[in-house]
């Protein structure tokens, strides 16, 4: 059976700090940017961040802080191509 291996957030968090990630929040919005940090409870900061509605870029917004009850799932950003 194929299923889903479930991940301790903190470790996996800490592992995509200074990556590229989409984080998606509980309402739609997603975001685009460079994990810089996280805390104890889970906020994120993201630097060069852009914002996305239904896949369609909404601007540049620059550096955010996301509370963690908003957050519906991180994932790392894929390579972009050259």
């Amino acid at each position: 059976m194929s299923g889903v291996n479930p991940v301790n957030p903190k470790p996996f968090l800490q592992e995509l700090t200074g990556k590229p990630v989409y984080v998606r929040l509980k309402w739609g919005l997603e975001y685009k940017g460079f994990l810089v940090s996280t805390d104890g409870y889970m906020n994120l900061q993201l630097a060069n961040t852009e914002e996305f509605q239904d896949g369609k870029s909404n601007g540049a917004l620059g550096e955010v802080f996301i509370r963690c009850n908003n957050v519906l799932y991180i994932r790392e950003a894929p390579p972009e191509a050259s």
